[in-house]
């Protein structure tokens, strides 16, 4: 089994950025109700949400589950970017869905990255996307300040088209 490229697996269960990390928080407003908790966060645990903003997931697992290994595609053709990471952990709560993968050798950065949806007490439904980084490839690092942008604007992404996947389920999506 391929070895974490980071020591600190599982620090985005808390939401912590170890230190040497570049913190990344994006949250989405999905909508409101119950229901909507369960069909957003099938979306995220299935991988469909991931395929719909357009990059592929290789794996053997059908659903997100501690310990499955799965190759991110980022890009078109030969052009793509291949991005191995394995599940950390998982949460499937009456109020809070989703699953952190941590990278692999191979992968262009280093750490985690979480997609968790998330009732609130006010009843609202959130999507956040959370991780912490720092490139690991030579072209990331000499990438600088571009690869934050990307990682902000992918899980902006993934807030939207979440939201629009859920509304097809019926549920109360807002924008």
């Amino acid at each position: 089994m391929d070895q974490f490229t980071y020591a600190q697996v599982g620090a985005s269960r808390e939401g912590r950025c170890p230190e040497g990390f570049q913190p990344l928080r994006v949250s989405t407003r999905l909508g409101t109700g119950e229901d909507l908790v369960r069909r957003a966060g099938e979306a995220v645990l299935s991988w469909r949400m991931h395929r719909a903003v357009g990059v592929s997931m290789e794996t053997q697992a059908p659903v997100a589950i501690e310990g499955a290994r799965v190759v991110v595609g980022l890009g078109v053709g030969s052009w793509r970017l291949r991005a191995p990471c394995r599940v950390v952990w998982t949460a499937q709560e009456p109020r809070r869905v989703g699953f952190a993968y941590g990278t692999l050798p191979g992968h262009p950065e280093c750490g985690e990255e979480a997609f968790v949806v998330e009732r609130r007490d006010d009843g609202v439904v959130w999507l956040t996307v959370s991780a912490f980084s720092r490139p690991d490839a030579w072209w990331a690092r000499a990438a600088g300040s571009l690869v934050p942008v990307f990682q902000r604007a992918y899980a902006r992404r993934c807030g939207r088209v979440l939201r629009r996947l859920a509304a097809q389920g019926g549920a109360t999506a807002t924008s």
